[in-house]
Order: C-alpha cells, then structure tokens, then sequence
C-alpha cells in the first residue's frame, strides 16, 4: 500500500467572485474589464484624503442571491470593515470588506466525490469586499507595474468549511460555483480573467486522526485545472515532509503552473494580522425580509433544479443532464425544446451532439442559433413519425437547416428526403437484396445472423437511403428466417 494512502487531505477554498456591476464597489467609477491601465479610477477609488465611499446597491442584490441559491442564511444588520495591509497596488492602505458580519452564513454546494457520490460543501460565510488593483510583471524587465482600474471592483467571497478531502473534489466544488454564479448572471466566471479567483487553504492529517495538520494557503491560480494540480502537488509535498519528520510551515505559497509545483511567498506568524477594525465611513446595512422575498422572485432556475427535473421528469440519464445544465444558455434552451416534444432523448441527444458541435465549431452562442427549439421539435417529430431516418435527420436536413429558414418537413420534401414506409415498394427491395446473394442466404440460415447488415445495405442502395430502416430489418429478418 502506498504511504500516500495513509494520510488524508483537509482542504477549504476561498473563492472570490468579481461582480458584473457598472459601477466599483465603494464608487462610480466604471467596472469594465481590459480598459486602458489606469483610466477608471477616482479620487475614492484611489483613497484621496477627503472622500467618502458609498455603497453599491447591486453588490447587496448579487450577495443575496448567491446566499439564496446556496441556502444560507442572510443578515439582517451589515457592517463593514477595514482590513489594513500593505501592497503596491492597494492604493487606499486598506480593503472595505466585511468581518464580523458577513452578509450570508452557512448554506451548502453540492458536489459529487471520488467515488461518484454525492457530497454536501458547507459554506463558512459569503461577505462583500472590494478587489486590489493589479500588479503587472511581465511587461518591463525592471520594473513592476500598477494597473489599477481593478481597485475598488466589486467582489464576493465564498468561504468553504474545510470539508473537501482530495484535489478532484476541490475541482468539482470550484466548477459548480462557476456554473453557479453564471446561472445567477453575477459573475461571468472567467479565471483566465480573474473575475473567478480561488485560493486554496490545505493541510493533511493521517486518516482516522481529528486535530488537524499545518495549514498552508496557495494562491495564484488561474483555472479550475491548476486548482487540482496545485492542491495535488501541495499534498504529495506536505506528505513527504512528514514521512522524514520535517516541519510543515504555515505559509502562503504561490502556484507555478509551467513546472506545476508551490514555491513559498511569505510566512504566517499569526493566523490573523490584518488589524480589522469598523469601516468609519459607510453606514451599516440592514437587508430586510421584504427585500429579500423580492429578490428570491427574480431568481433564475438553477443548475440543480433543472438537473432533477432532466433526470426525473425527462427520464434522462445523470451524463446527459450534466452536459445540458454545464451551460445556463443550453439548459434553458433544452428546457424549451422539452414543451414541444416527448422525446426527451431525441432531444438531449441534438442538443449535446449537433448542436452544441455547430455551436462551438462556429463559434456561435446559443442566443444567437437560427434554429429556435420550435423547428428543431419539427425535425424530431419527423422521426418520431416515421417520415425520415435519424441518419438522414443529422446527416442532411439539420445541417440544411442552418442556412435557411423552411421548415424540416418543406427540406426533406424538396430534396425527396421522405422515407418510403409502403410496404409492398419495400417488400420488392427486400426481394431484389435477397435474390442477389443466393449463398450468403444459406450462410444466414446457417447462423451467420451478423450478414442482415450486408443485406440492409443493400436495401438501402436500392431505395437511395429513403427505405424505413425499421420496416426492412423486419421484413428481411422474416424472410430470411423462413
């Protein structure tokens, strides 16, 4: 048994979501990612003496909605804070954020673990706070520099209990927060971006111990990928220190992702030594139950209500639901296309195959898809009814109908694409198919079943593709078998 399995991982996530506001947190200055460096700042962003921040009100929405969706419970009373450090790019000397009073406590992600099963993340807290500008290294060979239209970018930050015991299931926790908080419209979700930022707080313990280990924190992680491979590389690292009796340390490290290891960055003396004290210059909120009634009344379906509603009411499998709801776009375009047919798999399977293939291919959303769910039910009930194959439906009538605007049926018709279904036209194409292989009848009857195909291929190029595949595998197989 590997030493590895001796040992278990105790990982909790910090994860901040930047907030699709107009406008900064604390400010009116714009919030518009990829501007000019330094060209949406103001004195208040900037923390000139003399200037007083204000609240945003959609930051407040964004909180509560996010605390909805994971079933926290959100505080009446909320105060702000100052939590005081020093960094290039902070240019007030201190973030407003919040500390004793988050706004959402508790609540929960649900995710699925190694063995597939289904695991509840618990939250510690979700608070609002503002982002710090950014340090740019890689311009200059010299010098650092400071763009900081970033600061004062409204942020919200989900903290996890520390209840995640592996790397994979770090990675589906962070996955179900994107697709979380893109379903909500609150954050775009994009790391490569950073508008999803996640750091990652580890220590490993042997397995059956309670009191924890060294707790480490790793930032600078840019993707959900890296997350894994950064939590996987920290916990082999961690391991091997303690199998030769060396110290953990309690530090912050950083992800190098082109040699895919954790260098140290600084060391923790103390847990916490930021210096919190109350934010002097904003007002306390209060978040009333009738705001909050208001608010659950504009939330979209979620990621977990549809995938129950795939499963159980579609009858889909666990697979196919989880590549429809990855998208709140396709889901909800899905959902649509479910209230003009029952032939849920039908569906499930254009959407996950020639749709999202068109879709990604050209490099075209969904919103922007000339073929509304209405004619893609058309296209489906042709099958349904007989009238064209599925082959013909994927291979020749859909890719048609993405240049044009006639419906399935007016396609498959002036391209004579109609399946013959007449039994008597079909019954002489079975006959001419078997009477052209005498000998390889006498093989079927012999028990090579398997040449049904050699003759089905025959039928088919007999009636150029439009025989019912169905009605002639039965003829032949009755045929034959007689």
């Amino acid at each position: 048994m590997s030493v590895k399995n001796e040992y278990e991982a105790v990982i909790g996530l910090e994860v901040h979501a930047q907030l699709l506001t107009k406008t900064k947190a604390y400010s009116s200055d714009e919030n518009i990612y990829g501007a000019t460096p330094n060209t949406k700042t103001s004195v208040i962003s900037l923390g000139h003496p003399g200037t007083l921040p204000r609240a945003n009100r959609k930051v407040i929405e964004c909180a509560v909605k996010l605390g909805l969706a994971v079933g926290a419970k959100i505080r009446e009373r909320n105060e702000y804070a100052r939590k005081n450090y020093f960094y290039a790019d902070l240019p007030k000397g201190y973030q407003i954020t919040q500390d004793t009073t988050p706004i959402c406590n508790g609540g929960s992600i649900e995710i699925k673990n190694d063995n597939g099963d289904t695991k509840q993340i618990n939250i510690t807290r979700i608070h609002m706070e503002e982002d710090a500008g950014k340090s740019i290294h890689d311009l200059d060979p010299f010098n650092t520099l400071v763009d900081l239209n970033r600061a004062g970018v409204p942020l919200l930050e989900i903290v996890s209990e520390p209840d995640i015991r592996s790397a994979n299931e770090a990675y589906n926790y962070i996955s179900e927060i994107r697709k979380l908080v893109r379903y909500l419209e609150i954050c775009d979700g994009n790391m490569e971006e950073g508008s999803l930022r996640c750091d990652a707080n580890i220590s490993v313990r042997k397995k059956g111990a309670e009191t924890f280990g060294t707790k480490v924190e790793v930032k600078n992680m840019n993707s959900t990928r890296n997350v894994k491979r950064a939590i996987e590389f920290e916990i082999s690292r961690q391991i091997e220190l303690l199998e030769i009796r060396e110290e953990i340390k309690h530090e912050t490290r950083s992800f190098n992702a082109a040699n895919n290891s954790t260098i140290s960055m600084r060391h923790k003396e103390q847990a916490n030594d930021y210096r919190y004290f109350p934010e002097p210059d904003l007002q306390p909120v209060l978040v009333t139950e009738d705001y909050i009634e208001k608010v659950k009344q504009t939330l979209p379906a979620l990621p977990k209500a549809l995938f129950l509603k795939f499963t159980k009411e579609f009858g889909l499998s666990e697979y196919d639901a989880n590549i429809l709801v990855d998208e709140k776009e396709i889901a909800l375009y899905f959902d649509n296309l479910c209230k003009l047919t029952t032939n849920y798999k039908a569906a499930a399977n254009f959407v996950n195959g020639s749709v999202k293939s068109y879709l990604n291919e050209s490099a075209t959303a969904i919103n922007d898809f000339n073929i509304c769910p209405e004619r893609l039910a058309e296209l489906i009930a042709l099958i349904d009814d007989g009238k064209i194959s599925n082959s013909v439906a994927t291979a020749k009538i859909f890719p048609t109908m993405l240049d044009n605007e006639l419906s399935a049926e007016d396609i498959a018709t002036k391209n004579n694409w109609i399946q013959e279904c007449d039994s008597s036209a079909l019954e002489d194409f079975v006959d001419t198919a078997i009477a052209k292989y005498p000998e390889k009848v006498l093989e079927y009857k012999d028990g090579k079943k398997g040449l049904i195909g050699l003759f089905m291929g025959e039928v088919m190029k007999l009636s150029k593709g439009k025989a019912d595949p169905k009605i002639c595998n039965q003829l032949l197989r009755k045929k034959l078998d007689n």
